[in-house]
């Protein structure tokens, strides 16, 4: 009943806003796990974190994309300093983009493009990498309602 729920709020939250933020949406990275928002469709992922002021400790954004291919982001109206983290399809770290300033710039802002194609971008606060030391090959690892998503 509870997992039926969730899927319900789940597809509930696509529908109005292509994104979610619910119980049970984390990853797992380096031993630490983050409470993560999703974004899967265009939307979302063009509005990403922008206009926020702030990123909780411990939460982030994780960015699914249809195919695993070159990404790149960047920090439209963006306030918060962040590190994007590419992952391809296996979930490895295939590159990473390290303290990425804030852009108030509009479309002069610069992208940050993965070095190698990518499938999921989660986006942590600046300095996690380095905190977390990680590098290409880590494993995120996804909770049991990010792998039930379509």
């Amino acid at each position: 009943m509870r997992q039926m729920l969730r899927t319900a709020l789940f597809a509930t939250c696509l529908a109005l806003c292509g994104c979610a933020s619910a119980d049970g949406f984390w990853v797992e990275l380096a031993g630490e796990r983050y409470t993560v928002e999703v974004a899967v469709d265009e939307a979302a992922r063009a509005r990403g974190l922008m206009f926020r002021d702030s990123l909780p400790d411990g939460h982030g954004m994780l960015f699914i994309h249809d195919r695993e291919e070159p990404q790149a982001y960047w920090m439209k109206n963006t306030r918060i300093a962040l590190d994007i983290l590419y992952f391809d399809s296996a979930l490895a770290l295939v590159s990473q983009q390290r303290d990425v300033p804030p852009c108030s710039a509009g479309n002069a802002c610069p992208p940050y493009p993965s070095h190698r194609p990518a499938r999921y971008v989660l986006e942590l606060n600046a300095g996690e990498a380095a905190r977390l030391g990680l590098a290409e090959g880590a494993r995120l690892q996804l909770s049991p309602a990010l792998q039930a998503m379509p």
